[in-house]
């Protein structure tokens, strides 16, 4: 029962060192309005910059934590890069301009950065195979509780507060994470194992990478997949607010879509040990595609339909993501559990990297329907199953040459 106890508390703390990110992009979504007003920025496809920016940051930041993760361990970098989140988060509350207040938003990706791959390098320093991604999935079944509560906890902010009370409770939660943090988790990575930091660090981790053709080709999916989700993210306010005039209801909506995700990543937990982390995640990338294949061609060249059907469509999209994302990131991490630090950052440096121009430029387009957010889907989802099929035969080939 102890075993059990302290297992839980492990998926909690991991799952709210990720959440922290979660929470730094979501609370702010119905404040984008406000905020835009408040630093003289009133074209809303400018103001989508304040949350796809961020992921900018995210990806450069994990170049920089997990290699030095590796070297130093993974505790101290997480202090630091709660510390630089809390310096950006200033920044972005003083900010008199666009322009300042996305830097903020960068520098808030490369302080959370930290926590988020450091928790990644955690978990496969302690777990390997289907369970990690059961673990994965347990992990992010509480951290998709974050993007639920989120945006009502920014709309209730902003009704009795203003915004920049959103970016003070952040740097509070925050530290109560950091504390936790320090207090109740062991360090993982094994002084035997900490790689000398030097400039040949990200060479030889890259080198290691790239002899593992699952390891690319599934960090590819993970940003193509990443890049159609973060368009919903930033634009979203638009759609709903702006397309369908539901100010007051959009955090409902936010949160009702984002506990589809959490639903089916829960439910991936259990059948990822039935069915395999590769069967799951392909059917999920299968049905991902045709649904949105499928509204396209419904309301191609057309107005928006009617709210309930965007929403079933919607929900249908968001439910196969709970199967793809913890597999995909467990996929590509399995054989390079040896440079697990170094590791989670190239794969999520690259997935990153890949995943914002493909967000800004959809998110462009996003102005007066949501065909662009779906052709995103349907694209993106279709090259990811043929590398997802290539993939297959590959290790289908080598098995066979092995046995």
């Amino acid at each position: 029962m102890q075993n059990q106890s302290v297992k839980f508390e492990f998926i909690a703390l991991m799952a709210s060192l990720m959440s922290i990110v979660a929470l730094a992009i979501d609370a702010i979504l119905p404040a984008i309005t406000s905020i835009g007003i408040a630093i003289n920025s009133h074209d809303s496809t400018n103001n989508q910059l304040l949350v796809t920016m961020i992921f900018l940051g995210l990806g450069f930041g994990q170049l920089l934590f997990g290699p030095l993760s590796d070297s130093f361990g993974r505790k101290p970098i997480v202090y630091i890069g709660i510390s630089i989140f809390t310096v950006a988060s200033i920044i972005c509350v003083l900010s008199p301009s666009l322009e300042w207040m996305v830097f903020g938003r960068v520098l808030q990706g490369i302080g959370l950065a930290a926590p988020r791959t450091i928790a990644i390098a955690i978990i496969r320093d302690m777990y390997k195979g289907d369970y990690m991604a059961k673990i994965m999935s347990f992990v992010t079944t509480f951290f998709i509780l974050v993007p639920v509560i989120a945006p009502l906890m920014g709309k209730f902010i902003l009704n009795h507060y203003n915004w920049k009370g959103i970016f003070y409770v952040q740097l509070l939660i925050s530290l109560i994470v950091t504390i936790w943090f320090w207090r109740r988790q062991p360090e993982t990575q094994k002084p035997e194992h900490k790689i000398k930091f030097s400039r040949h660090v990200f060479t030889d981790g890259l080198k290691e990478l790239l002899k593992h053709k699952e390891t690319i080709g599934f960090t590819i999916i993970s940003g193509f997949i990443s890049g159609a989700f973060i368009v919903y993210l930033s634009a979203s306010q638009i759609i709903f607010e702006k397309q369908y005039n539901l100010v007051e209801e959009f955090p409902f909506i936010f949160a009702g879509l984002a506990a589809g995700v959490g639903l089916s990543t829960f439910l991936n937990g259990s059948f990822v040990m039935r069915l395999g982390m590769w069967r799951l995640s392909f059917l999920a990338i299968i049905i991902f595609s045709l649904n949105a294949f499928l509204y396209v061609l419904l309301f191609w060249n057309s107005a928006n339909p009617v709210l309930p059907v965007l929403l079933f469509f919607m929900a249908i999209q968001f439910f196969t993501i709970g199967f793809i994302f913890g597999n995909i990131r467990a996929i590509a991490m399995e054989p390079i559990g040896h440079v697990a630090g170094i590791g989670a950052a190239i794969t999520g440096f690259v997935s990153t990297i890949m995943a914002v121009p493909i967000a800004n430029f959809i998110g462009s387009f996003v102005k007066e329907t949501a065909l662009p957010l779906f052709i995103g889907f349907t694209i993106f989802g279709l090259l990811s199953l043929s590398i997802f099929i290539y993939l297959k035969r590959s290790v289908q080939v080598s098995s066979e040459q092995l046995a």
